[in-house]
């Protein structure tokens, strides 16, 4: 299996097209693993829903996504995502709304837990940090954790006490 990870679509279909395009002319995928926020500023939701269901995928729900599902107070969020998400909930159909709310918070799949925040707060938490990655090591039990949300990619693992 050969999994194609994407976090924070944000409803841009433009960008979602293009990552699936230089995936599949690199060596393809037969999985995606989506860690939330599908939805958001952009102005394509319905698109990116439909688009990202036509693919086996293993998908968890971010803020964004709640949101715009009515699943999830718009009251922490800034002017700027109150206006998409409401924007994106006016987009949405019934069957879309539906996908949205039904997304679990997490993934287990082998050795990989997927989050969109993190494993102590799967919606909310931003780990923006090695300190926020490290006090998220005791919250999953696979090997690996996989988050989204904050848009920072980085690596943290565990000191290696044998080195």
């Amino acid at each position: 299996m050969r999994a194609l990870i994407v976090s924070d679509i944000h409803s841009n279909l433009e960008a979602f097209q293009s990552v699936l395009e230089d995936a599949d002319n690199n060596g393809g995928f037969s999985h995606i693993w989506s860690l939330g926020d599908l939805v958001g500023y952009g102005p394509d939701p319905v698109e990116c829903i439909d688009l990202i269901r036509q693919y086996d995928n293993l998908s968890v729900a971010g803020n964004h996504d709640l949101a715009s599902a009515g699943k999830l107070s718009l009251e922490a969020f800034n002017v700027y995502a109150t206006a998409a998400s409401e924007w994106n909930t006016a987009q949405l159909t019934e069957e879309h709304t539906a996908y949205l709310g039904d997304l679990p918070l997490v993934f287990e799949m082998e050795e990989f837990t997927g989050v969109h925040g993190s494993p102590r707060d799967p919606v909310w938490e931003y780990v923006v940090s090695p300190a926020a990655a490290v006090a998220s090591f005791n919250h999953f039990s696979t090997m690996r954790c996989l988050v989204g949300h904050s848009h920072i990619p980085f690596i943290c693992r565990p000191k290696d006490d044998s080195a």
